[in-house]
This record gives structure tokens, C-alpha cells and sequence, in this order.
């Protein structure tokens, strides 16, 4: 199997286990046990799984082709920071590369992000996610194409700023889809009271995520709510919903 197809299926088969076993839970096994945890109580229809999965399919082709195109392709794998040695830049670096890579990563989402609610850009570019007013853990990758491009323009943006190691894509990608279809659950998974935490203040959530779907306005972090925080742009009713949606009562069995 050549590397392209390694790609397709490593993305691909991450974005189907976890998914899938989210919505295997949540939304078939667990539906009527954890329907307070519901942060809007309706459902999706099937139509709109089906759309946010056909979306997800071609935003997987091009993640591929662009880690493909980073890594692989002779005209530009060679100028990149990729690293195939751990020692080469020692297991300090290598540990501390992914909080940094963290850091880049949620401040390259915040920005684009942001730009992609421009009037001018929304209809053309993101349009396409927003349609799932209600996301399933199916939407994490339900992008539009240039959407899709711009997402995945994090990796260049790693490839040619910071030594990166070839485990360093795997494992931080891998972050990353459990933490997007998190965020697109539908469901509250942190306990009451924790956005109000010391810590759970920075830490974006699938009740904040699921505002910025709702409303198409503010919340507009990925892992964290630093520049939500810093710039204004968190909403202000998003820990009076959190706390509603954590204190429902649990339905009567």
C-alpha cells in the first residue's frame, strides 16, 4: 500500500472508529439515559448525518493529499522540519513540541476561523459546516472543500516553523479528532460547575461549541477559550447554558 493510501485510511479510519463509536453511545445505545446531557434537546435528522458524512469523506481526500503532498512529494518534503530521528533534537523537545504545537494550532483555528465568518467568505467557505445548526459527532469533518484546505493548512504551518517528528502528526491528529468530535457531540461530558474552574474557564467545550452552531456567532475557539476570553468573543450567556444543561435531572427509567 503506498503512502497516500496509508493516509486515507489512517484519517479516514480514525474520523469512522471515533465517530462512530460516539454516535454508537450517544445517540444509539446511551440515547434515552443521557438525553439531559442533550445540549439541544431535538435531534438531527438522518438527512443531515448523511450530509455531514458525505462532506467528511471529501474533507478526508484532502487531508490526505496535503499530508501526502508535506511528507511525501520530492519538491517539497525536502524543505520541511520533519524530523526521522528523536534524538536528533532530544525527548525534551519531543515532549514539549505538542503543547506548542497545541498553542499554534488553536490560535491558527481561532484566527481562520474568524475570518471565515466574514459576510464576504462565510456563504462561499462555511457556509457548508453551519448547516448542522445541531452537529453529530459526524460533522467534525464536515467541511466544505476550501474549508477543508484551510483547516489542514496547520500542517504546512508546522512543516516549515518547528522541528516536527513524523509521531508528533500522528499522535497530535489524533488529539485532535477526539477533541473535534467532542466538540460536535451534541452532549455535555464535563461535570457541573466546570466551566467556572480555575482551569475549565480555558478549556473550550461541546456546550460552547454547540452555541457557536446554534447562534453562527462568537465561541469561536478549538481546544482552548484564550482568545474567546482575551478578544470578547465568547458569548455571554455560555455558562448560564452550560449550567443548565449540567443540572437538568436525569430522565426517569
Amino acid at each position: 500500500m503506498d503512502i497516500l493510501a496509508k493516509l486515507l485510511v489512517l484519517i479516514g479510519g480514525r474520523y469512522v472508529l471515533l465517530a462512530g463509536l460516539a454516535f454508537l453511545v450517544c445517540y444509539v445505545l446511551l440515547r434515552k439515559r443521557w438525553a439531559n446531557r442533550r445540549v439541544q434537546l431535538p435531534w438531527p435528522r438522518t438527512s443531515d448525518y448523511l450530509r455531514e458524512i458525505g462532506y467528511s469523506v471529501v474533507t478526508i481526500v484532502i487531508f490526505a493529499a496535503v499530508a501526502w503532498l508535506c511528507m511525501v512529494h520530492p519538491a517539497i518534503a525536502p524543505h520541511t522540519t520533519l524530523y526521522h530521528d528523536i534524538a536528533e533534537y532530544g525527548w525534551a523537545w519531543y515532549v514539549l513540541a505538542y503543547p506548542v504545537m497545541l498553542v499554534m494550532h488553536d490560535t491558527y483555528f481561532y484566527f481562520t476561523h474568524r475570518l471565515m465568518h466574514h459576510r464576504s467568505i462565510f456563504p462561499y467557505v462555511h457556509l457548508v459546516h453551519h448547516r448542522s445548526t445541531n452537529p453529530s459527532p459526524w460533522a467534525a469533518y464536515a467541511f466544505h472543500p476550501l474549508e477543508a484546505v484551510v483547516e489542514t493548512g496547520i500542517v504546512p504551518v508546522f512543516l516549515f516553523t518547528i522541528p516536527v517528528h513524523r509521531s508528533h502528526l500522528v499522535l497530535f491528529f489524533l488529539l485532535m479528532i477526539i477533541y473535534n468530535v467532542y466538540g460536535h457531540l451534541g452532549y455535555e461530558l464535563y461535570p457541573k460547575g466546570f466551566q467556572r474552574t480555575r482551569i475549565g474557564r480555558w478549556i473550550n467545550t461541546s456546550v460552547n461549541h454547540n452555541q457557536h452552531h446554534q447562534y453562527f456567532k462568537g465561541n469561536y475557539g478549538l481546544y482552548l477559550l484564550f482568545w474567546d476570553r482575551m478578544l470578547g468573543t465568547i458569548r455571554p450567556d455560555y455558562d448560564q447554558r452550560f449550567d443548565e444543561v449540567t443540572t437538568r435531572p436525569q430522565p426517569a427509567s
